[in-house]
């Protein structure tokens, strides 16, 4: 669930309810392919229930990722094909924000872009950091290393903000479904 409250926490409400009313709910009955390996992907995803199953050529399955999770936001910052696959779960409720408008929101929100672009350097350097560690775990923990389940104290003032836009953002999702 961290991994939302970084970006969350710093977009602001009007930011999160476009992100809401722009995205698709995606209910996916059974196990379905979000990211496929190699080829490019035009959504941004968040998931909001169930899992998502990172997945990775000659390797299996390298992570399991939760309600609050993002996934294909590479897709936005480079043009590289993904390097992973990444399924739903049966169950999952994921949304779904097309590419193409978030990078038009982008051009013509100045504001928003400053936002959105720092919530992602900060989601990616959490990202690498905890894949650091994880490398560095037979070694053992440094002073000072923050721990996969941490949060980083400098954005722990963002946190209970970010979790009431996460549950905004639920309930403009949940309200669209009636």
């Amino acid at each position: 669930m961290r991994k939302v409250l970084y970006i969350l926490g710093q977009l602001n409400d009007e930011d999160v309810e476009w992100m809401a009313r722009t995205g698709r709910r995606i209910k996916a009955r059974h196990a379905s392919v979000l990211i496929e390996e190699g080829r490019a992907t035009d959504d941004l995803f968040f998931v909001i229930g169930g899992e998502a199953v990172v997945k990775v050529s000659g390797v299996g399955e390298v992570a399991r990722l939760g309600r609050g999770e993002v996934v294909g936001e590479m897709s936005l910052i480079d043009s590289a094909p993904p390097s992973v696959t990444v399924e739903t779960t049966p169950g999952s409720l994921i949304l779904a924000i097309d590419k193409r408008a978030i990078e038009l929101r982008l051009r013509d929100e100045p504001g928003f872009a400053g936002r959105f672009y720092k919530a992602l350097a900060i989601f990616l350097a959490d990202r690498l950091r905890s894949t650091t560690n994880r490398q560095k775990s037979n070694s053992g923990m440094k002073a000072g290393a923050i721990m996969d389940d941490e949060l980083d104290e400098n954005i722990l003032d963002q946190v209970s903000l970010a979790g009431a836009r996460f549950d905004h953002m639920m309930s403009i999702l949940s309200a669209a479904r009636a």
